[in-house]
């Protein structure tokens, strides 16, 4: 369900929210450091900003709200999340009571898409959403990290209320196609769900900016995880970077085209106005139906599992 002013990229803050020491990604940053990045998105057009409480306990929508407060509401759109790890208690309000956290850090009254952020309890937490899409609070509703089996369970019990999923929102990337495998794509793409794919660069391993020479922060979670498949994935960046030297093109702008070829909505997360513009010329490029197999090839050649930690199987 790609609404008429939904950017074919969505940006995310998931950065944002990082601890102090830059212990995930590896830097911290502050609201002075990231009102260039918003200033460049929203003159780019790029106006649909992803979002999590979960993301430094709020601090990565502290940051969000306070640097989109200098825009109307209607010129942006905001996803943020409710996480059932992170509930404050075991009440029929949960994701009320989260969702009313979000909407003071984000200044607003209203969040666009509202996702259940991973399936701990489909069953419990997705009758939770009901009222609060009739209230307004909610425009759309959507699922994160579901497969299959229980997004088809959400829909059923939102059916019930007249209410469907309208967004799916898991990892993917050219190393992890689960969701695709699983036929969560096509089921979206059946019922006019919008796929949302997050990890599309895996958190820069496909950019082109790091090799054996040039691994990821040592010190952060990316790097102790990806560094030592650096070596695996240099074939499949370097078969990036040559497909996109036709178009004038990065190995990210490639990786993030191939995601939108097949049939996502990716979600880019953006810490530099610099790279506002890339984001643009990877919406423009065109994959032939040869690049994308050689890409996928290259790709499963690599044998590298990306799959998270909090990540289920999807098929």
């Amino acid at each position: 369900m790609l609404t008429e002013n939904q950017p074919k990229i969505a940006l995310g803050t998931w950065a944002w929210g990082d601890t102090p020491d830059g212990q995930v990604f590896g830097n911290h940053l502050t609201a002075t450091d990231l009102k260039p990045v918003v200033t460049a998105a929203m003159d780019a057009g790029l106006t649909l900003w992803d979002t999590a409480y979960a993301y430094g306990s709020g601090a990565s929508e502290d940051k969000l709200g306070e640097l989109l407060q200098d825009y109307p509401r209607e010129s942006y759109q905001l996803s943020t999340k409710f996480t059932p790890q992170m509930a404050a208690g075991d009440s029929d309000h949960e994701v009320a009571d989260m969702l009313a956290g979000s909407l003071k850090r984000l200044h607003t009254d209203y969040i666009d898409i509202y996702w259940i952020h991973n399936p701990a309890d489909v069953e419990k937490w997705t009758p939770q959403l009901i009222p609060l899409v009739n209230s307004g609070k909610i425009k759309r509703f959507g699922v994160s990290n579901h497969n299959l089996a229980q997004i088809k369970r959400a829909n059923e019990i939102l059916g019930e209320a007249g209410i469907q999923v309208s967004a799916v929102q898991n990892h993917f990337s050219l190393l992890y196609r689960s969701s695709e495998e699983a036929g969560i794509i096509d089921y979206c793409r059946e019922h006019d769900i919008t796929f949302f794919a997050y990890m599309v660069l895996e958190q820069g391993l496909l950019s082109g900016r790091y090799n054996v020479d040039n691994p990821l922060p040592a010190d952060s979670m990316r790097g102790s995880i990806y560094n030592s498949v650096l070596p695996q994935v240099s074939a499949l960046t370097a078969g990036l970077q040559a497909i996109g030297a036709k178009q004038d093109a990065s190995a990210a702008e490639v990786a993030t085209a191939y995601a939108i070829a097949k049939g996502t909505t990716p979600i880019i997360g953006v810490t530099k106005d610099k790279y506002i513009p890339s984001e643009a010329k990877a919406m423009s490029l065109t994959l032939t139906d040869a690049e994308i197999t050689q890409l996928e090839t290259l790709a499963q050649a690599a044998n590298v599992d990306t799959k998270g930690s909090w990540e289920a199987p999807m098929a």
